[in-house]
């Protein structure tokens, strides 16, 4: 197992900057993931750990020794590939002996480490059958096999699931997340899919164009964006973000909207706060599709909307109410809410939205930056 820091990574590819003065701890057997966009410089990261590409500033240590001057092959960590990168003349059983037959491991203790790996994947009924044999699900744990048996201090895993079908994805998901508490090595993993994310990792780094937004544990990341690429990237469907401005009326904050104002409970003291962080008094107002209660009648209801789309998942609805439109950009406000399935209404009925003040966010419009 290994420590991996990186400390102020930054890598360029000609005028483009790919990794912006990156700073982050991966802890020793952490399953740490690298979540974003494509193009947001995820596995570059992973690729400048893994000594494939090298940083054009900063410092990397895996247990404290810096790494930086290390070919791939001395850092003592396994890549795990996207294409599984499988040799198709060899056997399953072959492609996961490789590592172990470059560097002239003895057979007896090959058959060994190849047998225990193919037990713990369970793929012992395909060691001796080639890729163009085996189904997508099984050349991922070939090439899982192939890291592991090496024994090495890290894994390095760049969107192995990309290639798998939905179902398989989902239960491979759970099979790994299993295997790495098993074995307990540090793995550093990239992945577009929060779900992945939520679902797999000890702790999440969210990157955009470079830049480290946001990093701590799935629920920190998903219930406390710091920043609104944060909020808009996490959460399917993602958080409604609508634009506003403050003003202070009758010990409330009122957040103005096109022909609707948002009152929230708020103390002086957090009043000038806002007006301090927020520019212009700029913002830009958040809330989750399930922290929203639709009703059929003004009940408690805060907002009056109308139905504008009705979606419905099966285990929930999920209803897009129409609030009017902007008028600095002409677009519509529309509030997205998950409901109960039994929850029925149909389009252009009114309806009345409300909501759990601890479970807003506000955003100043200008820089992104959350306003705690």
């Amino acid at each position: 197992m290994a420590k991996i820091d990186l400390e102020h990574i930054t890598k360029r590819f000609g005028n483009v900057v790919a990794v912006n003065d990156l700073t982050v701890e991966i802890h020793d057997g952490e399953f740490f993931f690298l979540l974003g966009p494509s193009g947001c410089g995820k596995t570059t990261t992973l690729r400048v750990i893994a000594g494939l590409d090298r940083s054009d500033e900063g410092a990397i240590f895996i247990d404290g020794r810096q790494v930086n001057h290390l070919q791939p092959a001395d850092r003592d960590i396994a890549f795990v590939f996207q294409f599984y990168a499988l040799y198709p003349h060899l056997t399953a059983y072959d492609n996961i002996a490789f590592p172990l037959k470059a560097v002239k491991v003895p057979k007896p203790e090959i058959q060994s480490r190849v047998g225990e790996v193919a037990l713990t994947l369970q793929i012992e009924h395909l060691l001796n059958r080639k890729p163009g044999n085996l189904s997508g699900g099984e050349m991922q744990r070939v090439a899982l096999g192939r890291a592991m048996v090496r024994r090495p201090r890290a894994f390095l895993m760049d969107e192995p699931m990309a290639n798998l079908d939905a179902k398989l994805r989902v239960d491979t998901r759970s099979e790994l997340k299993h295997l790495q508490r098993e074995i307990g090595t540090t793995t550093v993993f990239v992945t577009h899919d929060q779900v992945e994310a939520m679902s797999m990792a000890d702790r999440i780094a969210v990157m955009h164009e470079g830049v480290l937004q946001q990093l701590g544990a799935p629920q920190e990341v998903y219930n406390q964006p710091k920043s609104l690429f944060v909020a808009e990237f996490m959460g399917s469907p993602s958080m409604n973000l609508i634009d506003g401005e403050i003003q202070s009326q009758g010990g409330e904050f009122i957040l103005q909207l096109t022909h609707t104002d948002i009152g929230l409970p708020i103390s002086g003291k957090q009043m000038a706060r806002v007006q301090r962080e927020a520019a212009n008094n700029k913002l830009v107002f958040g809330v989750r599709p399930e922290h929203i209660v639709v009703s059929k009648e003004p009940i408690n209801g805060r907002i009056q909307a109308s139905v504008h789309l009705v979606e419905s998942l099966g285990s929930a609805n999920i209803v897009d109410t129409f609030l009017g439109e902007n008028s600095e950009t002409g677009n519509l406000i529309i509030f997205r809410a998950r409901t109960h399935p039994a929850f029925q209404v149909e389009t252009g009925q009114s309806v009345w939205l409300d909501f759990d003040e601890q479970h807003t966010h506000l955003f100043d419009r200008y820089t992104g930056k959350a306003i705690r």
